[in-house]
């Protein structure tokens, strides 16, 4: 049963005082929800269609959580239910978010299990998005105001400066969550697509390790969310040949086509030995996803041939994801 998003901070807190306050004393200790998200990043870049996404997907979430109230919230929310929490936490709290890294630290510790999604998206995408909705970026007074312009392109471009300032002031005072944090980046994607991703990345909860694979176009930018990026525009190209121009490497002429060139079976095999080797590390680091990204040039053929063949091979030793950029936008 879905559960209404709680975004009001007064509820949470009256909520909160009635737990500690019961029968006169605070609430022993309890463990944490079998299932907590942490949703945060970049101002624009996402957040509220990730949480409506979780939302749909059974979890309740609470936007905007200050960071001193997580672990009285997990407390709260362990003895009323078990149900799966989500939680957004980003840069309105910039005061503590200092205190957070270390409090995800201690509750995993204590055997909470918290998967940390950041999203985030390049500079140029954000100015579009806030240009579109006219809305104010939560750290714009942090700037000085510009001085007054005299004409309509000045005041344009000092509006600009101002927001890709603030922009940047949050990369800075998001920086370390980042680093800690399963990243996507939302910069080409169409809130469909983040919402499947999001939908994907909790299915895929209860693996040690999660490696994606997400194919995407050169010509649209590499992801931001990659930690390996491998290029295929080398191969040989199906968009060449006029019956396999219009289908995708899904389409079983394009992977028999793919296959019988000796190029790929070697860059295949090259690209699965070198994981198959670091796997073992990135498991040892603790690391919850790997994200693989492979680039041709349209994001239509080899890179979509490339990310599915991948995850199957590694489908019986490992979670596995499969993600097409342009080809999902497509969908």
């Amino acid at each position: 049963m879905n559960v209404p998003r709680n975004d009001n901070l007064q509820e949470v807190l009256a909520n909160l005082q009635d737990f500690t306050t019961a029968g006169g004393e605070a609430a022993g200790p309890a463990s944490a929800p079998p299932e907590v998200v942490l949703v945060t990043g970049i101002s624009g870049s996402g957040k509220s269609v990730a949480l409506h996404a979780l939302e749909d997907a059974g979890f309740f979430c609470v936007d905007n959580l200050p960071p001193e109230l997580l672990r009285e919230f997990l407390r709260l929310e362990h003895e009323r239910s078990d149900r799966r929490v989500a939680i957004a936490v980003d840069v309105r709290s910039a005061g503590s978010l200092p205190h957070l890294l270390p409090l995800l630290e201690e509750l995993r510790t204590e055997g909470v299990a918290i998967t940390s999604v950041f999203l985030d998206a390049t500079t140029d995408a954000l100015v579009r998005r806030f240009s579109e909705t006219r809305r104010p970026h939560p750290l714009s007074d942090a700037n000085p105001s510009p001085a007054p312009a005299r004409r309509r392109e000045d005041s344009t471009v000092d509006g600009r400066r101002a927001l890709v300032d603030a922009i940047e002031l949050e990369r800075e005072l998001l920086g370390a969550l980042r680093e800690v944090s399963t990243v996507i980046d939302t910069s080409q994607l169409r809130p469909a697509q983040l919402r499947a991703w999001m939908r994907g990345l909790v299915r895929a909860e209860g693996h040690r390790l999660t490696l994606v694979f997400e194919s995407f176009a050169f010509k649209h930018g590499v992801p931001l969310d990659a930690d390996y990026v491998f290029d295929v525009r080398v191969l040989p190209n199906p968009y060449y040949i006029r019956e396999l121009r219009p289908q995708n490497g899904r389409d079983a002429p394009v992977a028999e086509y793919l296959q019988a060139q000796p190029e790929v079976t070697e860059m295949l095999t090259q690209i699965e030995s070198f994981l198959s080797r670091w796997l073992p590390a990135f498991e040892a680091d603790q690391r919850s996803y790997l994200t693989v990204a492979i680039g041709c040039t349209g994001g239509q053929h080899r890179s979509v041939y490339f990310a599915e063949t991948l995850a199957r091979r590694f489908g019986a030793r490992s979670g596995t994801l499969v993600r097409h950029r342009e080809l999902d936008a497509r969908d």
